[in-house]
């Protein structure tokens, strides 16, 4: 089970007025040792109730530190505190690195990436496209970023070194809500935009691996448009930290049909530690299982990290949402654990699975 690690802050910068750039010095540095587009798993305690969020890390493999990206968000309790609080010298508490969105480093091949990223969801691609453009020296990449005015694009200057020192084989798109000169490059970026953008400026057809990271709605217009232009699935790549409206609308079913049904035997091990409970068929096995008092692994919640997967050994099961996972996953019975609720009457999981 991840254990979570303290974290220097040694430097501390604001990228855009509301976002900061925080650079971490860990006591255990192998212990941090990540890939390209992984998150970090932070926890505080905010009077009395302990959060936990999940930043990117922002740096490239080369860059020789580790640094996660974090914007506030409006009554967001730990992004307020990093952005308003945290001080050089404090202390963080961290899981180490976690995550897969990203691919494999080839240094042989010629590949051509594709990237999309909304607002703050430019943190792990700017990681991505940093390491592959210096470990893989024959790769490609093109970069579509979404903002409302250019005073609110993170990493502005950075992005544009990184554009002057990969000439020719990093290209930068932005689209802004207002304040661009050519149409194509103002607005949102939905179906319609991806379709111009593809019709005018982008191949599809060459793009090895595109990844996207943004607001759900966006995120999912790009996938239906790759897909559309002959992209296959699991050559698309998400990174989403919320929880999804369809995830909210699906518990609320499901709290509907467990009003009048009896509740499930769980049989729940964590770390050779094995307890066997009753639930109710509407709490998700994470729930229960810290509600018994079990040390399961967790982070955002939402389905949307694989910080709580599990195996389903023995009974029936819904997994509301899955963003974490990948169908070979699925099929061998791995679940999200927060996204995971009993429909038999019983249930044996084992959250042991490596």
């Amino acid at each position: 089970m991840a254990q979570f690690h303290p974290l220097t802050v040694t430097d501390i910068h604001h990228t855009i007025r509301d976002a900061v750039v925080l650079t971490l010095k860990p006591e255990n540095p192998e212990i941090f040792d990540f890939k390209q587009g992984q998150y970090l798993t932070f926890k505080r305690d905010f009077d009395g109730t302990e959060l936990r969020r999940n930043y990117s890390i922002c740096a490239g493999l080369d860059d020789g530190v580790l640094r996660v990206g974090i914007k506030r968000v409006d009554g967001g309790a730990f992004s307020t505190f990093a952005n308003t609080n945290l001080k050089v010298g404090d202390t963080l508490q961290a899981m180490p690195p976690s995550g897969t969105f990203f691919t494999e480093l080839e240094p042989d091949q010629a590949k051509s990436y594709l990237g999309f990223a909304g607002g703050s969801g430019i943190t792990p691609v700017l990681s991505i496209l940093k390491t592959v453009l210096a470990r893989e020296p024959r790769a490609t990449f093109t970069l579509v970023y979404a903002n409302r005015a250019v005073n609110t694009i993170m990493f502005r200057e950075e992005l544009e070194d990184l554009k002057n020192r990969y000439m020719g084989r990093l290209t930068i798109i932005h689209v802004l809500e207002s304040g661009q000169d050519m149409e194509l490059f103002t607005g949102r970026v939905d179906q319609e935009k991806c379709e111009n953008l593809f019709k005018h400026w982008i191949d599809v057809t060459s793009v090895t691996t595109a990844f996207i990271c943004g607001p759900e709605p966006m995120m999912l217009a790009i996938a239906d448009s790759l897909k559309t232009h002959g992209l296959e699935p699991d050559q698309i790549k998400f990174e989403l930290f919320t929880e999804s409206q369809q995830g909210r609308l699906a518990k609320q079913a499901l709290a509907a049909r467990a009003a009048d049904q009896a509740g499930t035997e769980a049989q729940v091990t964590v770390e050779g530690v094995t307890r066997t409970f009753t639930m109710p068929k509407d709490q998700s096995i994470l729930e229960a299982a810290l509600d018994n008092a079990l040390d399961a692994p967790f982070a955002c919640k939402a389905g949307v990290c694989s910080t709580c997967k599990a195996r389903v050994l023995e009974g029936e099961y819904e997994m509301l949402s899955n963003h974490a996972l990948e169908d070979y996953e699925v099929e061998q019975g791995l679940v999200l654990t927060c996204q995971c609720y009993p429909l038999s009457d019983k249930i044996v999981v084992e959250y042991d699975t490596h």
